[in-house]
């Protein structure tokens, strides 16, 4: 970004008037006008820019974000602003009529030249607005899209500025797809980087005209991230524009640009030569050729000259080397009798419509009448046999295959002329899209009797066609559409025509692992119940029952997108929050060392919590929303909640498949009953099926395993060892929540208060922190520690009533205060409550009942599966990655160490969010 010093220099040079110099400080000082949303189709997210510093708005993944990734990478854009404040666009309508109203553009962008709005619109979207109103977008002789309004707007007033329209059509696909591959290598400096692993690239590439990237990936000196960061770094060329690293085998590189252009001009010349030979080589006696519209036969091949004998008798000789000068410039070329183009496309379109029976009976036809094709004497045919042999022979005259002839017509038999007129046809259709396509839901046979009674009061009447032919009418205009018009937009979804991408864009799934990962949760199909050691610590007496039923868990899966390998999963009691995204994200960082570059979630509200946009923002990676109710952008997580409940839980005893035959559960077969499952024993087991049984088996997508496909990805796409993330203290705090403003005041001698709880550390004496205001944040999971950033760093703060606190979550904590209130509320006491009032609460009989007790109870299992998190009992992947096992000597060095800090550029990238948390739209 541009600093004060460097915005005015520019502003000069552009020579830019009060107005437009005053309207550019507004938008670079001002927050983006507006949050978007997803449309019922539309991928919307926030992408974290490494130019501007902060996270940029887009309302399509297909458009919006190619365009981003574009900027980002612009060398000639110095800063762009996603959703700047509304502009004032007046033009006339199609009917002539004034219109002026606000209006907000994608981005306002600012280049090296010039500074201008940008409007980002599908090439479809402005044809129809184009037709709607050809004053607001119109397309010039230029071939440009334009919007006269709003470059009237930025032209107007002496603003100096201008107004572009960014079409989809100028998406060269193949480069943004290489933009993506390469996002982890731009922006980092060669020191990560061996010389020797860079020498040997380059000195193997120099020596290998036209190598290709397969055949360097198969090197095994050879590392692909040096490769790759070699390649972003344009110290060597790849066309980019043409194709794709994601398929090696047709990637050829180069030292330079230069070199590329001598390979492509030599290989040129070499296939112009090998056609000329392969020419020449054909040419013997008796081949026919035509020269100048006549054919012509080749008779003799001497040494010096070439015989040729003309269909008339005409006999020439030509010298060879003018012959053979002849054929280089195409005026001899070779005499093939072939049918013409609409002779050819009659004969595909009579295949294309044959069944398989009409195939079947023209193979028995041919059979019987392939004696009569002959000259031999045969006994006479009959009329049958006759009839089907000069269809034969008719067929062989007109397309040059007689065995069409063949065919049976079967489809064009009989008379298919309408039996309704044209009129009561009309009629009939309209009155179906009135009154039975409509919210009302009138059934068929009402409908058709409210018809009967229009036609007949018809002036004049008709004819009404029978219920058979109504309700055949209505059948054939079954679908999407005719669901949407009655039973409303959701209902229609699932029978919405399956949408096929005519033209190549990004990768659904990408193209490497890590590259899309998908987020989401069910509740899975089982019923468990407390252990005996959590009834015990909770103090329950168990005389009576040895179990308590807790409910049905909620499972969270974290799912590589490519490889369909599931990177984490997470179990709990509570429903979904911002504290399962964590903990699975956790799970991911602990188990492969890496974060995410693009994540795709729904739209739940834990997903729009500021926490989870934060983290994401805050490790560069992209936020993407699915669109509402449209579960088919998250097949791949959605089809493996399936998958997880018919091969592993419906398994397990006390499974809940039983309740969808509401009427016939009985107590015997309840699951309620049946459940013997504790949490930190299912998650055990899943954590087994996830990580070892499902990673192994043949994925039906993908014809090989998740493990195996995931494997293959690295070792095609890199390790991208740079981009590692340590699983350590700090980042464990930045996955933390904050309270309600995020910031609290140290009261002197009591600490922090959160969720009204006092939190003390020892940093808290100093004078210069006595009553500031410090950023905080809380462990959901352990109501007795918090974090504070204090003199730079965060610092341990320990609660006043450790000892009642340590262990109790966040959810108990507001049960409980919940609770209190309400009794005070009855009381018509004061509604402040301290830590002092909780303990002594939680510790009353009033806690060991109702919610407030069975919330204990789960907490203390979840307890346990946070246990089996952190002591890494989590079967470890079975892949054998040599770059994962040297997690222990790429720690970011101490001051005696010699690394030179390699790759711990991902922790020193967080020393601006350590000393002033990221915010949404903010810095990072």
């Amino acid at each position: 970004m541009l600093d004060n010093l460097e915005f005015n220099n520019w502003c000069r040079q552009q020579d830019l008037s009060q107005a437009g110099e005053a309207i550019i400080e507004e938008i670079r000082s001002s927050n983006p006008s507006r949050r978007v949303t997803g449309a019922r189709k539309n991928v919307c997210g926030s992408y974290p820019s490494r130019k501007m510093g902060c996270t940029i708005q887009f309302e399509s993944h297909h458009n919006e974000l190619a365009r981003i990734y574009e900027l980002e990478h612009d060398p000639c854009v110095l800063e762009y602003y996603d959703q700047p404040p509304a502009i004032e666009l007046v033009y006339q309508s199609k009917s002539g009529r004034k219109n002026r109203h606000q209006y907000t553009p994608d981005f306002f962008i600012i280049r090296t030249d010039s500074a201008f709005w940008e409007e980002c619109k599908t090439e479809l979207e402005l044809n129809k607005l184009n037709e709607l109103n050809p004053n607001r977008y119109c397309k010039n002789s230029d071939g440009k899209w334009h919007c006269p309004p709003g470059e009237e707007y930025a032209h107007g007033h002496g603003h100096g500025l201008d107004f572009h329209v960014w079409s989809d059509a100028l998406i060269n696909w193949n480069f943004q797809q290489n933009l993506i591959w390469l996002l982890d290598y731009f922006g980092y400096s060669s020191e990560i980087i061996d010389e020797t692993e860079q020498s040997l690239i380059v000195n193997t590439v120099n020596n290998h005209l036209g190598i290709t990237l397969t055949e360097l990936l198969q090197n095994e000196e050879i590392n692909p991230d040096v490769l790759y960061w070699l390649i972003a770094t344009d110290k060597l060329y790849v066309e980019l524009n043409k194709v794709k690293l994601s398929q090696p085998e047709t990637v050829f590189v180069f030292i330079n640009q230069d070199v590329a252009l001598s390979y492509e001009h030599l290989n040129s010349i070499e296939s112009t030569t090998q056609t000329s030979n392969q020419i020449l080589l054909q040419i013997a006696v008796g081949t026919n050729i035509s020269w100048d519209g006549e054919s012509w036969e080749i008779v003799n091949t001497g040494t010096t000259a070439t015989g040729l004998l003309r269909a008339d008798g005409k006999l020439i000789e030509l010298p060879n080397l003018a012959f053979t000068a002849l054929i280089d410039t195409g005026k001899i070329v070779g005499d093939k009798t072939t049918q013409t183009s609409n002779i050819k496309a009659a004969a595909a379109e009579i295949i294309k419509h044959a069944t398989c029976e009409d195939i079947i009976e023209a193979n028995r036809r041919y059979n019987l009448i392939q004696p009569y094709l002959g000259d031999a004497l045969r006994a006479y045919p009959s009329s049958t046999i006759r009839r089907w042999r000069t269809q034969y022979q008719k067929a062989l005259l007109i397309y040059g295959q007689g065995y069409l002839g063949l065919l049976p017509k079967h489809n064009n038999k009989g008379n298919r002329t309408p039996k309704i007129d044209s009129q009561t046809q009309e009629f009939m259709l309209d009155f179906i899209k009135e009154h039975y396509e409509t919210p009302k839901q009138r059934r068929k046979l009402r409908v058709y009797e409210s018809f009967v009674l229009a036609c007949q009061t018809h002036d004049p009447p008709f004819k009404p066609p029978s219920r058979i032919t109504f309700c055949q009418v209505i059948k054939q205009r079954s679908g999407h559409h005719q669901t949407r018009k009655r039973l409303g937009n959701r209902a229609a979804i699932s029978e919405e025509p399956f949408y096929w991408e005519l033209k190549q864009t990004t990768p659904r799934h990408g193209s490497r692992p890590f590259e899309i990962v998908h987020i989401d949760h069910t509740q899975i199909d089982i019923e468990l119940v407390s252990s005996l050691e959590s009834l015990t610590n909770c103090h329950i007496a168990t005389n009576n029952s040895i179990h308590h039923n807790l409910g049905r868990p909620w499972a969270t899966f974290m799912v590589d997108a490519y490889s369909r390998r599931i990177l984490s999963v997470y179990l709990t009691f509570d429903e979904p929050s911002y504290r399962d995204c964590m903990m699975v994200i956790r799970i991911c960082v602990a188990r492969f060392g890496r974060f995410p570059q693009n994540i795709v979630v729904d739209n739940g509200k834990e997903f729009h919590s500021h926490y989870f946009e934060q983290l994401l923002a805050s490790y560069t990676c992209t936020l993407k929303y699915r669109p509402p109710v449209h579960a088919r952008f998250g097949s791949i997580v959605e089809r493996l909640f399936g998958t997880a409940n018919t091969q592993f839980i419906h398994e397990l005893q006390g499974n809940t498949q039983i309740k969808r035959l509401h009427r016939k559960v009985t107590k015997s077969v309840s699951p309620e009953r049946l459940a013997i499952w504790t949490l930190e024993e299912l998650y055990s087991a899943f954590c087994e099926w996830a990580y070892s049984v499902y990673d192994q088996r043949l994925h039906p997508a993908l014809g090989t395993s998740p493990c195996d496909a995931f494997v293959t990805g690295l070792a095609t796409g890199g390790s991208r060892l740079h981009r590692r993330v340590a699983y350590d203290e700090l980042f464990q705090i930045l996955t933390l929540p904050a309270p309600d403003q995020r910031k609290r005041k140290v009261q002197p001698g009591k600490g922090v208060k959160i969720h009204n709880i006092y939190y003390w550390a020892d940093v808290f004496r100093d004078p210069e922190i006595e009553k500031s205001m410090l950023w905080v944040r809380y462990d959901p999971w352990n109501a007795g520690i918090a974090y504070a950033l204090a003199q730079g760093q965060w610092v341990k703060c320990i609660s006043s009533y450790y000892q009642y606190f340590q262990g109790r979550s966040e959810k108990e904590i507001r049960l409980a205060s919940a609770e209190l209130n309400q009794r005070q509320r009855n009381y018509g006491r004061k509604l402040t409550i301290n830590d002092r009032e909780l303990v002594e609460f939680l510790n009353s009989k009033f806690a060991q009942e109702g919610a407030i007790l069975k919330q204990r109870l789960r907490d203390t299992e979840h307890d346990k599966v946070h246990k089996i998190i952190q002591n890494n009992l989590i079967p470890e992947p079975k892949l054998n990655l040599a770059e994962f096992a040297a997690e222990e000597n790429n720690d970011c060095p101490g001051d005696d160490s010699t690394n030179e800090g390699k790759n711990c550029e991902t922790i020193s990238n967080l020393t601006a969010y350590i000393t002033e948390p990221l915010e949404y739209y903010g810095e990072f």
